[in-house]
């Protein structure tokens, strides 16, 4: 009987994103949801307060926010850091992780904003279509 550990993909942990249960399934669907885009790529210039983000960020709700952040700092992808002051100085950045998640993003964003002209033309010609 041999006392080497095992070895191989049964060792191992194997992300794959298209399995049910993989963590990076759970990740994605994060930081693509309606507001883990917008959060990521808001928080891409720096450090920031909560309402800042909210403000920056139009239509999300505080308890969404939140909510998002919160799943963001789950993850790795968000550091909340709150400072001992009166009142309480709490600010959201992104980590290494992030940074490199919202790199990514910020190219997504772009090419689609790119595209809005050739995307309401599409738009327009489905539209008459019907």
């Amino acid at each position: 009987m041999s006392t080497q550990p095992e070895t191989g993909p049964s060792a191992e942990l194997i992300a794959d994103v298209f399995q049910r249960g993989c963590t990076s399934r759970q990740v994605l669907e994060t930081v693509t949801g309606r507001w883990g885009v917008l959060t990521v790529a808001g928080l891409r210039d720096g450090a920031i307060r909560f309402n800042a983000l909210r403000r920056r960020i139009d239509g999300v709700s505080e308890k969404m926010l939140a909510q998002t952040l919160q799943a963001l700092e789950r993850d790795g992808i968000v550091i909340r850091e709150a400072r001992a002051t009166l009142p309480p100085h709490v600010e959201y950045r992104l980590s290494e992780l992030g940074e490199q998640i919202a790199d990514r993003l910020i190219g997504l964003i772009e090419l689609l904003e790119d595209s809005v002209p050739e995307v309401s033309s599409a738009q327009r010609d489905y539209d008459a279509r019907d």
